[in-house]
C-alpha cells in the first residue's frame, strides 16, 4: 500500500524551512536544494509540492501572513470583554513584531517585503495581507472613536507599525523604545475629535 502524504502538511514543513533559511541568509540564500534539506525531505519532494521557486516563496510569505493574523485574532478574541481601544492596541503590537520571540518572524518578514518591490507575485500576496489588517484596524478605530476618518487613521497606524518593526531589526530603536512610540501614537489617535 503507498503511503499516504499529507501534502498541505508537507507544503508547511517546506515553507518553515524557507523561513529558516531567509531568517540566516535572507532570500537569496533560499535554494531548492538548501531547502530540501533543511525540511528533510526529497528534492522531487519539493518539486511536486511547488512548481517554482516563486510558487515556494509566495507559499511561505502566505504562511508567515496567516501566523501573524492568527496571533492579531488570539489577541482579539482572548478577551472579549476589552474595548477596542485596548484590541487595536494588542492587534498593532503584534503587527509590529516587536517582541524578542518574533525577532526571526520579523527578519523574514522584511526579506519577503524587499524582494516584493521586484515581484509582483509577492507584493500582491503583501497587499492582500495589508489590507486585510487594514480593515480590522479601521474596525476597531470605528468601534473606539468618532474619529472622522477612521480608515485614514488605520492606514497611518498599520504604516507605523510596520516601519517600527524595521527601526528594531536594524538598532535604530530597542523594543520598548518602539513600543512607547506606538503608544504615543495610540493615545493621540483617541484625543482626535471628528471634526
Amino acid at each position: 500500500m503507498p503511503k499516504q502524504v499529507d501534502h498541505e502538511g508537507r507544503r508547511r514543513q517546506i515553507a518553515e524551512a524557507v523561513c529558516q533559511l531567509a531568517d540566516a541568509s535572507g532570500l537569496e540564500g533560499v535554494t531548492l536544494r538548501d531547502v530540501a534539506a533543511r525540511a528533510d525531505v526529497s528534492m522531487g519532494a519539493v518539486q511536486r509540492c511547488f512548481r517554482t521557486k516563486e510558487e515556494m516563496l509566495a507559499f511561505a510569505l502566505g504562511h508567515i501572513g496567516e501566523r501573524v493574523g492568527a496571533r492579531v485574532a488570539a489577541r482579539l478574541t482572548a478577551s472579549p470583554a476589552q474595548s477596542a481601544r485596548t484590541a487595536l492596541g494588542h492587534a498593532a503590537t503584534e503587527v509590529a513584531l516587536l517582541r524578542d520571540e518574533h525577532r526571526a518572524e520579523a527578519r523574514v518578514w522584511l526579506a519577503f517585503v524587499a524582494q516584493a518591490a521586484v515581484s509582483p507575485s509577492l507584493a500582491e500576496i503583501l497587499r492582500s495581507n495589508y489590507t486585510g489588517l487594514q480593515t480590522v484596524f479601521t474596525q476597531l478605530i470605528s468601534e473606539a472613536s468618532d474619529i472622522e476618518d477612521p480608515e485614514r487613521a488605520a492606514r497611518t497606524l498599520l504604516a507605523l507599525a510596520d516601519g517600527l518593526t524595521a527601526h528594531v531589526l536594524i538598532g535604530h530603536l530597542s523594543p520598548a523604545t518602539a513600543l512607547d512610540v506606538l503608544d504615543d501614537h495610540l493615545r493621540h489617535l483617541w484625543n482626535q475629535k471628528a471634526s
